[in-house]
């Protein structure tokens, strides 16, 4: 057993120094390559004009399908290219132009070129624009027409500090609207800081100015004063006259009360007389009747008087017609030596019957 072993052993080296050794060299008289001097066999270190072999192991196979590669090396594709099934492309691709049916990336895009959508006809691109399928509907950022505008289907949210902006001017930030943002329709604002307006002002249809007039109204489109307050027929004004003077009261024929503690303290009513409810204070003098009165009395008046329902007047003798009653007294208005002070009614009538009283002597 041992000399069959050593025998064998002896008979693999040698087939393997066989195998090392090279060919034994020949001359060749007849170089040309062609399909008559070669069928099947195997030709390595293979080498032309055109072509050299440096493979080790298969690489290329012919079929008639085609050729069959696992790696190309190849610098130039200088025919038209069509592949017909999927093409990894581990580096870059730099291209003139690009056109695709559809485009599936996860990638981040660098251009520096617009990105344009093109219509047919030279028409405007109307339906065209970006879109995200899946959810529960699609995303879109559209181009429509009539009007020409753009279409989201989603909110536009912009970082803090940036603006909106139409034709270079400001026209809404996170808390401001531009300056040339001058007609509204606002149905709804929170708490005003700081109002101005200028032209007419309407408020809940209740509250009118009227910029031309310069006057305000309050249930009144055309305050009769510079601050109307309008309520079904009759109206209360607050107005400034040509003459340096101030109007305050009823336009219209109706009273007007002063009130204070829900009490009516001075009534006006709309004939003109007025009533005084509680006590009244008067600080200075009084006059009634009279434009200018003396400093020298508390009480001015340029008619009779009446006190406690007696009457008391000035004349140069006793009445001769109207009514009086019983202790009406009139003063002698040119009192003489010998004459009396006055008269006074001792009986109630028209005019009643009087006395002299007082004879000045």
């Amino acid at each position: 057993m041992t000399n069959i072993r050593e025998s064998l052993e002896t008979l693999a080296t040698t087939i393997e120094t066989l195998q090392k050794a090279p060919p034994p060299s020949r001359e060749i008289l007849d170089r040309e390559l062609t399909g008559n001097k070669i069928n099947g066999g195997m030709i390595t270190n293979f080498a032309s004009v055109g072509i050299s072999d440096e493979a080790s192991n298969k690489v290329l196979i012919l079929k008639n399908d085609g050729i069959h590669v696992d790696v190309a090396h190849i610098k130039t594709v200088a025919n038209a290219l069509t592949v017909q099934g999927n093409l990894d492309v581990g580096g870059t691709i730099t291209a003139e132009r690009m056109h695709v049916k559809e485009v599936t990336a996860d990638i981040r895009n660098e251009r520096s070129d617009p990105l344009a959508f093109t219509a047919k006809a030279n028409k405007t691109a109307y339906g065209k624009g970006l879109i995200w399928p899946g959810g529960e509907y699609t995303k879109q950022f559209i181009l429509q027409e009539r009007p020409d505008r753009f279409f989201a289907t989603e909110s536009i949210d912009l970082r803090d500090g940036k603006i909106y902006m139409v034709n270079g001017k400001n026209v809404l930030a996170e808390n401001e609207l531009g300056r040339s943002v001058t007609k509204s329709h606002l149905r709804s604002v929170g708490v005003l800081d700081k109002l101005s307006v200028e032209g007419p002002l309407t408020v809940d249809n209740y509250l009118y100015f009227d910029n031309n007039t310069q006057r305000l109204g309050l249930g009144t489109e055309q305050p009769n004063g510079d601050i109307s307050i309008m309520s079904w027929d009759h109206e209360f004004i607050i107005n400034n006259t040509d003459d340096r003077k101030f109007e305050i009261g009823a336009y219209t024929n109706t009273s007007v009360n002063i009130i204070t503690d829900d009490t009516t303290r001075i009534a006006i009513n709309h004939d003109g007389v007025v009533t005084i409810t509680g006590k009244t204070v008067f600080q200075n003098k009084i006059g009634v009747g009279v434009k200018n009165f003396a400093q020298d009395a508390d009480i001015t008046s340029a008619g009779p008087i009446r006190f406690q329902d007696k009457k008391f007047e000035v004349g140069d003798s006793s009445p001769s017609s109207g009514v009086y009653v019983k202790g009406d007294i009139v003063w002698n208005s040119n009192p003489r030596a010998t004459d009396y002070v006055g008269w006074v009614c001792t009986k109630s009538g028209t005019p009643g019957d009087w006395r002299p009283f007082g004879q000045i002597k």
